[in-house]
């Protein structure tokens, strides 16, 4: 986020309370993550009961935090399938390319001699 672009003021509903976040993004966002966070948090207390908000909140961020841990090691197994595929695609291609050269270069020997 550049101190360049304009900050802008958004008002979200979070556990119950409004609160207003200024942030470097489109307002829309911003009320993405604040109903992504607030669902969690009705989620945990409907589980859970009676529960502070305060716990109920530490219990969101923990959860959602686990799963930004888990989407990051899988987006590292991706990357690391992606490459090794890539990786096996390239020896083909140049196995194949390897192959094929001497035969395109004897063409052209041939075709050169014949004019």
């Amino acid at each position: 986020m550049g101190s360049d672009q304009r900050k802008s003021s958004v008002t979200v509903r979070i556990g119950g309370e409004d609160h207003i976040i200024r942030a470097n993004v489109e307002p829309e966002y911003t009320r993405r993550c604040a109903e992504w966070v607030d669902d969690r948090i009705t989620e945990i207390k409907s589980q859970l009961g009676l529960i502070e908000s305060h716990k109920a909140a530490i219990l969101a961020a923990l959860s959602i935090t686990d799963e930004l841990f888990q989407a990051q090691g899988e987006a590292k197994a991706l990357r690391k399938e992606t490459a090794r595929r890539a990786g096996t695609l390239a020896r083909k291609l140049e196995l194949g390319l390897a192959e094929t050269e001497p035969a395109s270069l004897e063409g052209e020997e041939t075709e050169r001699q014949g004019r």
